[in-house]
């Protein structure tokens, strides 16, 4: 594929990818191995075309890498994952750390950003386009970094990269906070949670379909891709009230969701492929841990039940 600067509607379906499984997480640095994300990406391959990943690590090369040498039909939306760069006081679980960390955060924040563009050169053939970081100028955000700051890395990576290059954050911020940020993007990325916002499921899409038109709306010459939908199948009653998670209300939102986006041409990475255990605190049914569409030990949920019948 030969990229240029602009970024065309793409049709076909997405999800939003990470493999850790029991004892693995970036934060103790174990990752999956080359044998476990080449099951996770045969699983994927069959029905989904892109897939999204959220940072320039272990995990990330080998899928790459996997991708290339299988010669797999899937394109991947990279980004760098970004740190907290300033305190963030109105963070409810924390977002305030000593200056030392903050200066440390941003040499690793530069590390992540080369690293991106370098693997956006390398892979040019399986990389489709660039995310310059992660929710990371929401209000509640953990790893706060500045507007303008986001800029100059959206700046770098399109100095050093061909693909497009975009920024992954919640649809509120970008009706105002964002808008300097519109102007150096090819285009921006929304994640809309009705779930998160006490939705019960019959709102569900129609909530949805607000937050987007409400974006793209506001900026009709800009292209714009949902790079988070999904509904959890647990909670344990902190954010999001338990009667509003099931399976079958995945199932539900799943298939509203994906009428709805394939109808206006909407390129949506639904989130997420794979429940992860390490994610959020130690209890069981932490909402964090249960997003994906099939269980930690890959076997398929109601939603993905039907089309991965051979794998229940």
């Amino acid at each position: 594929m030969n990229y240029t600067k602009e970024l065309h509607i793409l049709k076909g379906k997405a999800v939003c990818y990470s493999g850790f499984r029991n004892g693995q997480s970036p934060d103790l640095g174990i990752f999956p191995s080359y044998n476990e994300i080449k099951e996770d990406l045969f699983i994927i391959k069959d029905h989904w075309d892109y897939i999204r990943m959220y940072d320039c690590d272990t995990q990330a090369e080998t899928v790459l890498q996997i991708i290339r040498e299988e010669k797999l039909p899937i394109k991947v939306l990279l980004g760098a994952y970004i740190h907290a760069e300033k305190n963030n006081f109105g963070c409810p679980w924390g977002g305030v750390y000593p200056e030392e960390t903050l200066e440390k955060n941003k040499k690793i924040n530069l590390i992540q950003i080369k690293k991106l563009i370098a693997w956006a050169n390398k892979y040019n053939d399986v990389v489709f386009a660039l995310s310059a970081g992660n929710e990371a100028t929401v209000d509640w955000s953990g790893n706060f970094v500045p507007v303008n700051q986001v800029i100059d890395y959206v700046k770098m990576i399109k100095e050093g990269a061909k693909q497009p290059v975009t920024f992954c954050e919640n649809y509120a911020p970008w009706s105002n906070k964002l808008e300097p940020l519109v102007k150096e993007l090819d285009f921006i990325s929304i994640h809309t949670y009705p779930v998160w916002e006490y939705k019960n499921i019959h709102e569900a899409i129609e909530y949805t379909k607000e937050n987007y038109n409400s974006i793209a709306n506001k900026y009709p010459n800009k292209l714009v891709v949902i790079t988070e939908a999904g509904w959890a199948t647990n909670s344990n009653g902190r954010g999001i009230d338990q009667q509003n998670v099931s399976e079958e209300n995945q199932k539900i939102y799943y298939n509203d969701l994906m009428d709805w986006s394939e109808k206006d041409e909407i390129l949506t990475f639904v989130f997420e492929a794979f429940d992860e255990p390490w994610k959020g605190s130690d209890e069981p049914l932490e909402p964090e841990k249960h997003w994906g569409m099939f269980y930690v030990d890959r076997t398929p949920k109601l939603v993905m039940k039907e089309h991965f019948s051979e794998l229940s």
